[in-house]
């Protein structure tokens, strides 16, 4: 059995899919790991580091190996480069990416897509959703201090008392829970709004104060997998004026909602921004999926009058040393569940409810049943 590793050949991806420790732990399962030269080196991982671990470093690695594992889709190009029936996991991102995908059935790959991970305790150490929302969130918070002109705790000192900033996180799955406990530790006066119900417990249990339209809808607002359910047009604009007369008084706003397969619901208006005071910032999360406020540019801080909207891409990748530890554990865990590790023999279970859920194309077809009209 042959894992490689490859090198994201996207200039905007700096995170990798194995560390020296993974490395070492895919060993112990009866693997040989190959690494792709300079694989690691945005992460801060030398090709050294990986051979001190065990792995080979080499320039095609991906050629002759059963299990390919990446951070993002292999393009075309790459996919030429893996030997047909190989494995190939990684954040396929497969939402109105059809031709994508036709193209790795095509190519005879066996893909599996992390970010389908089933909401079950066993795939817990499993989920790259939640490992990178984490950081994201954290890094949200983090990005905004570094554009907003002012201390965020309260400081009394001899000159004066610097109020604490008021920050608001608007949605609170992982990302928005971990930008509340940062902004918090960071000493902000932080609120939260989200259209589940069991989000407003979490919250104040984080030191927050909720907000939200509790009405019969916000009650009925989440689905079985725990993921928020688009509301009605009527709530929608009910929770709008709420919340744009919170957002006027705000210093710091972060924006993270997401629901899978859609568009980012839009939640901030041009006119919501211009509302905030000069000097305010906005971070919006949502900003690969349209974003979730008017007028956020992908890749840049844009500004409506003096209010900066941050919307950078790949924020865990702003910090790819941690985010790709995490995600290398992701794929390790998933990886053991692929192995015998009686024969140290990959021995996939087709009927594995975690394989089912994740498997997007096998024996030249796209075969998970909501993308299964790409072929």
């Amino acid at each position: 059995m042959r894992i490689a590793v490859a090198r994201e050949v996207d200039a905007n991806e700096p995170r990798v899919a194995a560390t020296p420790e993974t490395v070492k732990k895919l060993k112990s399962l009866g693997a040989s790991v190959a690494v792709q030269r300079g694989a690691g080196l945005a992460s801060g991982i030398a090709d050294a580091e990986f051979e001190a671990a065990g792995a080979e470093v080499g320039t095609e690695v991906g050629r002759d190996a059963d299990i390919v594992l990446k951070v993002r889709r292999p393009t075309e190009d790459e996919m030429t480069g893996y030997r047909k029936g190989a494995l190939v996991i990684a954040m396929m991102d497969p939402y109105g990416n059809e031709t994508a995908l036709a193209a790795m059935a095509r190519a005879g790959l066996v893909g599996f897509a992390m970010e389908l991970m089933p909401r079950i305790t066993r795939a817990q150490s499993m989920d790259v959703l939640s490992s990178q929302a984490n950081l994201a969130g954290y890094r949200a918070v983090i990005d905004a201090a570094e554009e907003y002109g002012r201390a965020l705790p309260m400081m009394m000192t001899a000159a004066g008392t610097v109020p604490a900033a008021k920050v608001f996180v608007m949605g609170a799955g992982v990302a928005g829970l971990q930008a509340i406990a940062t902004a918090r530790r960071l000493g902000a006066v932080v609120t939260a709004t989200d259209v589940r119900p069991a989000a407003k417990e979490q919250v104040e249990s984080l030191g927050a104060k909720f907000i939200a339209v509790e009405d019969e809808e916000f009650r009925q607002a989440e689905t079985a997998g725990g993921y928020a359910k688009e509301m009605s047009k009527e709530y929608q604009a009910k929770q709008a004026a709420l919340v744009a007369e919170h957002i006027k008084k705000q210093d710091i706003v972060i924006t993270t909602a997401l629901i899978p397969g859609r568009p980012a619901p839009r939640l901030v208006s041009k006119a919501m921004a211009a509302s905030m005071r000069p000097g305010s910032v906005i971070v919006d999360l949502a900003v690969e999926r349209g974003g979730n406020v008017e007028g956020v540019r992908p890749g840049e801080v844009a500004r409506v009058g003096e209010v900066k909207i941050v919307g950078y891409l790949n924020v865990p990748g702003r910090i790819a040393a941690t985010a790709s530890a995490l995600y290398a554990r992701n794929l390790l865990n998933f990886v053991e569940i692929l192995v015998d590790r009686k024969e140290r023999k990959l021995a996939v279970n087709w009927d594995d409810e975690i394989v089912k859920a994740t498997l997007l194309t096998r024996d030249g077809a796209v075969v998970h049943p909501n993308f299964k009209a790409t072929t």
